[in-house]
């Protein structure tokens, strides 16, 4: 062994046990990830994803995943000639589209990350599994309604999103009974409803994530997205923002684009029992591991 390798493992040491004060905060708490963008997409990252994942469940913590597939979506529809409209972020969803997003959603993405989870804990038996939000009552939606006005008449219009759905109710019941088995298991959670009419709907994976982690009252929130967090007007990362702080990003224009349903999702968790939101870049390998067992942390916090 030379002095360096001996040298790596003291580190490796000294990190392990600096963690254990967060380790203990966590012990037996809930923590909902959403997982999306670029990273979901990169074979070698998403099975890293899955590692931390299962380093989690192993350290006592009860993750629960909620992934998107907004890009995968597009490049199945543009397989098959369909061309997709957006409206606010959300895709206009018809008949034919939300075959091929639960398909895509619910089967191919969902699966997969179950599988890398299962694989990446098979020493210690730790399981991913593939559910949606079909599944025993999880998810029930309604129709989602937006307004915009019309360019010309400046009236404000009622816009068809078609199968895009709002959760109106959550009932965690399966998603507990798999977290607190004597087994271990990760719920992996494709972001599908089902209407009390028994309709499938397309629903926004960071909202369903939002719902979630509300029913569940987690500890923590993870948005893992393509971005270091919430940026402040020099370019700057901002480390934590209170709810009302938050609100006002998004009002005073410090929060723009697709950051600003982010803000709204981590508002709306807090609100609902969720003790913090972290928005992070999921793009860096082990950064969950990061904002969960380190003093720094990553990303931006969001709390009451």
């Amino acid at each position: 062994m030379t002095d360096t390798t001996e040298e790596q493992g003291w580190a490796t040491a000294r990190t392990l046990a600096e963690a254990l004060p967060y380790i203990q905060r966590y012990d037996r708490e809930t923590v909902v990830i959403k997982y999306g963008g670029h990273a979901m997409g990169e074979e070698a990252l998403a099975k890293l994803f899955a590692a931390d994942a299962v380093l989690l469940k192993l350290l006592g913590l009860h993750p629960v995943v909620v992934h998107g597939g907004g890009p995968q979506i597009s490049r199945m529809l543009e397989k098959a000639g369909v061309k997709s409209t957006f409206i606010d972020g959300l895709r206009v969803t018809d008949a034919p589209t939300m075959e091929v997003a639960e398909m895509v959603l619910s089967g191919a993405i969902n699966k997969e990350i179950a599988s890398w989870i299962t694989q990446a804990g098979a020493e210690a038996d730790v399981r991913g599994v593939g559910l949606s939000g079909k599944d025993a009552r999880l998810i029930t939606v309604e129709k989602a309604t937006r307004t915009r006005k019309d360019p010309d008449s400046k009236i404000e219009e009622v816009v068809d999103l078609g199968f895009v759905g709002e959760p109106t109710k959550v009932d965690p019941k399966l998603i507990e009974d798999l977290i607190n088995s004597t087994d271990d298991y990760i719920p992996v959670v494709a972001p599908i409803g089902v209407s009390a009419e028994g309709e499938t709907y397309n629903i926004n994976a960071d909202t369903v994530a939002g719902a979630l982690a509300g029913a569940l009252k987690a500890k923590r929130m993870l948005l893992l997205t393509d971005v270091a967090g919430v940026l402040d007007a020099k370019g700057e990362l901002i480390r934590e923002l209170k709810v009302a702080e938050a609100k006002a990003a998004i009002a005073n224009g410090v929060a723009t684009g697709g950051m600003i349903p982010k803000l709204e999702t981590a508002i709306a968790a807090v609100e609902s029992g969720v003790e913090a939101v972290v928005i992070l870049d999921g793009r860096r390998p082990h950064a969950m591991l990061v904002e969960l067992f380190t003093e720094h942390g990553a990303g931006t916090l969001v709390s009451a």
